[in-house]
């Protein structure tokens, strides 16, 4: 390990680990309460099916932005025996190692000024926008309903696209949010019939532009993300990776103002068909990442369910690797489940690019021998039904 660390910051790839080192539950899920102080760079999470194991690392998936990694309703993941308590709240708290020393964030169900669920955030005691956590910790996941992510419709891998990008773009997550607010607007304003043109034309003004801005977002990390899978060790299949949209293409031959002025007229063309169809029918909102496997030539989605949960994995690694070169810190992996579907080799491949990374990884599992190999370097938490236990 001493090693590992060594090399990865010998080549600059991370400058200090990044890492949770205490966690604080209050009535996520199955938690009424936890608390739990880890000290390991490796937290292996043991126990039977349905005990809370995701649930920890959901819980830890809200410490960056967004739904978390089930996309939950904000209150989904309330204890069950306190939601209706108006006082009764969940929330998510977290102290963070990292290069800039210690820092304590949290998440947690607030209520808006019109008595509406919202998601709030705290930095070290000070209210923070949700967004805003992606500048202070990454976070990065991979469950197995994610096996299918090659085979279901593009929103899904839309979705793992911009989870990509944000980990080498922090301000992405902006932009998305920006972009979706404005293309809801739209749709609002056509369905209700009323809208003043001069009003419309100004929504399709600033949705171009936020609308390229995420598409060249999406293109520069997927160039930069190709350049770790070309340099990756190879104990995975290597990805080939692209992204398939009208603003994509247009932004291979064309400026981005160009490109900007193209879709605002496209948008203002097409207000009766879109009218109609009750949708938006072009727009970064419908794009599709582009997965082949380089080896084969093959689409993933042709390629074995074996081959696609590698190939899976190569893309979070090779994306964990290029986020510790921007931050000076490997994100914080998230790996429920992923050692059950693997063979020893690849075990044993995924167990040494953990290492490598020198960052923190959760991994999950109800065979506790699977994780034999990091038996002297990892932290073992038992849990039980909302309850945890730290063996090791």
């Amino acid at each position: 390990m001493l090693f590992a660390q060594e090399h990865a910051l010998r080549h600059g790839d991370v400058a200090a680990p990044c890492s949770v080192s205490r966690l604080r539950l209050n009535n996520f899920r199955n938690y009424a309460r936890l608390s739990l102080d880890l000290s390991a760079s490796i937290v292996i999470l043991s126990g039977s099916n349905g005990t809370g194991k995701t649930n920890l690392m959901e819980a830890i998936s809200f410490l960056s932005p967004g739904r978390g990694l089930r996309r939950a309703r904000l209150r989904e993941v309330q204890k069950a025996d306190t939601v209706d308590d108006p006082n009764g709240g969940w929330a998510v708290a977290a102290t963070i190692s990292g290069p800039g020393g210690p820092v304590k964030i949290s998440s947690y169900l607030g209520k808006t000024n019109k008595g509406k669920d919202c998601r709030l955030a705290r930095h070290d005691g000070a209210p923070a926008q949700p967004a805003s956590l992606s500048q202070l910790v990454g976070v990065q996941w991979l469950t197995p309903q994610m096996d299918r992510l090659f085979l279901e419709g593009p929103s899904s891998r839309r979705r793992f696209l911009d989870r990509l990008v944000l980990g080498l773009d922090p301000n992405h997550s902006r932009r998305v949010g920006a972009y979706e607010r404005n293309l809801r607007e739209r749709s609002k304003l056509q369905r209700d019939g009323s809208c003043d043109p001069a009003w419309l034309s100004a929504l399709e003004v600033r949705m171009a532009a936020d609308g390229v801005a995420v598409a060249a977002a999406r293109k520069e990390a997927l160039a930069r993300l190709q350049q770790f899978l070309v340099e990756a060790p190879g104990r995975f299949p290597r990805p080939e990776l692209a992204v398939e949209g009208r603003l994509e293409s247009w932004l291979d031959v064309l400026p981005a103002v160009e490109v900007e002025s193209r879709f605002a007229v496209m948008l203002a063309d097409n207000r009766r068909r879109d009218c109609e169809a009750r949708s938006t029918g072009e727009g970064p909102h419908r794009s599709d990442l582009v997965v082949i496997h380089a080896g084969k030539n093959q689409p993933a989605a042709q390629c074995s369910t074996g081959e696609q949960k590698a190939l899976l994995i190569s893309i979070i690694l090779a994306n964990a690797r290029a986020e510790a070169r921007r931050r000076g810190a490997a994100p914080i992996l998230l790996l429920d489940e992923v050692a059950a579907h693997l063979d020893q080799q690849r075990r044993d491949a995924l167990f040494e690019e953990i290492q490598d990374l020198c960052g923190q990884a959760w991994l999950s599992g109800t065979d506790r021998d699977l994780f034999a190999p990091l038996a002297d370097r990892a932290q073992f938490v038992a849990v039980n039904g909302g309850h945890t236990v730290l063996e090791g």
